[in-house]
């Protein structure tokens, strides 16, 4: 089954409780290392955490175009792992030793798949 790993970071004006400073890129390496070498990861990336355009379409159809997220949050996605593994405990596994859950949330979504009964 496939599961999208999203990394959320708190926002910088944020007063949540977290560990000092953030995620090193080291870290992150090492994860990527992991979940490659396991042959679970299929992709990932890094997000811009300051670049963000949202777009809605009104009832009337006119289209408005707004910089920056959906939502006022306290938190921001800053990338995600896209896994393929045999169900929703390995995946939360996966999750828990991603370097975001420690500084902020990672939020596992299963990706639909119409042909899965």
């Amino acid at each position: 089954m496939k599961y999208l790993l999203l990394i959320n970071t708190p926002a910088p004006d944020s007063t949540d409780e977290r560990p000092a400073g953030g995620p090193t890129v080291e870290e992150f390496m090492a994860f990527e290392k992991a979940v490659t070498e396991a042959g679970v990861r299929l992709d990932g990336n890094a997000l811009e955490l300051s670049d963000a355009t949202t777009v809605r379409v009104r009832p009337n159809g006119e289209r408005v175009v707004t910089d920056g997220p959906f939502a006022e949050t306290r938190e921001i996605v800053g990338g995600y792992y896209l896994l393929d593994v045999p169900d929703l405990d390995a995946a939360l596994d996966w999750a828990a030793r991603c370097p975001g859950a420690k500084y902020g949330t990672v939020e596992v979504r299963t990706v639909w798949e119409p042909d899965r009964s």
